[in-house]
């Protein structure tokens, strides 16, 4: 899909296209109710702005469909099918795999959420090692940068729906 039709469809069907990117309603609605777009750049803007004032609670929300980094995403929609392509990083290595596990249950444990970041173009260590890292966060500043990975996980979804 192109963005002139994102800018052509339905609300309803435009709606349905792009929240497999984030499925937060005042984002979709906001992406679909800011058309027409000039271009890809005019929609990333207004998508980004959006994204910015997510709240915690809509972020906590979305993090729902989110699959733990290194598991299988259940489902069959466009949002598993973008999240297997997006962790295909990952790879097999069965050690580093159950070390994501071990550091996904540490970091679920410590914030009570699962561990998110964008895994696109991101080799297993490389999310091994952010993983560690961010376990050492405060509560507020982890929130702060969950939500950053999130809005960058929706543009680039987002930004692949209409390339």
């Amino acid at each position: 899909m192109l963005v002139q039709e994102l800018n052509d469809m339905p609300a309803e069907e435009a709606a349905e296209a792009v929240r497999p990117c984030a499925d937060i309603d005042s984002w979709v609605d906001g992406v679909v109710d800011g058309r027409p777009y000039d271009d890809l750049a005019d929609l990333l803007a207004r998508a980004d702005a959006l994204a910015r004032a997510w709240t915690p609670t809509e972020v906590e929300n979305a993090l729902a469909d989110h699959p733990r980094i290194g598991e299988r995403h259940e489902g069959t929609g466009p949002s598993a099918a973008m999240s297997g392509r997006e962790q295909g990083g990952v790879g097999r290595n069965a050690e580093l795999r159950a070390r994501l596990v071990a550091g996904n249950a540490a970091y679920e444990r410590r914030f009570d959420r699962i561990f998110l970041v964008r895994a696109a173009g991101r080799s297993a260590e490389e999310i091994l090692a952010l993983l560690e890292e961010r376990l050492a966060n405060d509560p507020e500043t982890e929130l702060a940068v969950t939500s950053g990975q999130l809005r960058e996980i929706a543009l680039l979804r987002l930004e692949g729906l209409v390339t």
